[in-house]
């Protein structure tokens, strides 16, 4: 379905729900509106944010003819450990017969994808990792050696300094505030020197907003700039 998220046109969820699996996950978006939708009566969200994988949507972006950058799973994680192994080739799959699309897969458990690599369909997938402290800084090395058409890292929410990044071999980088119910703040050093990593390395920097409870919380802007870098 179409999307508000900046970097992409639509989102494909053919797993929804996901569990917590580091700090970043204490104010999840997707669990706050997978909740919402359930006491809704959503039929997708009867399980709430439970892990739920919806086959009936696998073939979905074979319909879309006009090409478009995809989110894949934005409700969820694919490579939870209770999405069977079997479903996730299935999705491989359709990304690999679309090829008229991008599709970015983002997730926080880079070692499950890792168990993937012979398969993964790279001339049409950008896959990302998320990063949102440096206690989960080993979700980089994990990545960089991703055969992938894009590796980029999802800084968000950015929830500490990342002064041990190292971007080599990343193609895209963006970066974010919390924001919600409860939002963390975010120093305002720690996405200057990202971008400043990215420009000094040639990445591509994307900074989505602020974040916080401020009255910056929606600014998108860094020292007066927008930055919207793509690959």
């Amino acid at each position: 379905m179409p999307t508000r998220i900046e970097w992409t046109d639509e989102t494909w969820n053919p797993v929804t729900g996901c569990s917590a699996v580091s700090a970043g996950c204490e104010h999840c978006y997707a669990r706050r509106w997978a909740n919402r939708l359930q006491s809704m009566h959503q039929p997708r969200y009867a399980n709430g944010f439970r892990v739920t994988l919806h086959p009936d949507l696998l073939e979905q972006p074979l319909r879309w003819r006009r090409p478009r950058r995809i989110f894949v799973c934005s409700m969820g994680d694919l490579f939870h450990g209770d999405v069977p192994a079997a479903f996730i080739r299935r999705v491989f799959e359709v990304v690999a017969v679309a090829p008229q699309h991008t599709f970015q897969v983002l997730t926080k458990r880079t070692g499950r994808l890792l168990e993937f690599v012979a398969m993964v369909p790279w001339p049409n997938l950008w896959l990302g990792a998320t990063v949102e402290d440096e206690h989960c800084l080993r979700r980089v090395e994990q990545l960089r050696g991703m055969p992938a058409a894009v590796r980029f890292l999802s800084l968000e929410p950015l929830l500490g300094p990342l002064s041990a990044l190292d971007v080599r071999g990343i193609h895209w980088v963006i970066v974010g505030g919390e924001t919600g119910p409860g939002a963390r703040g975010m120093d305002p050093a720690w996405p200057r020197s990202i971008r400043d990593q990215c420009v000094a390395a040639g990445v591509p920097f994307f900074f989505k907003r602020w974040g916080g409870s401020g009255p910056e919380r929606a600014s998108r802007t860094i020292d007066g700039r927008l930055w919207e870098e793509m690959p």
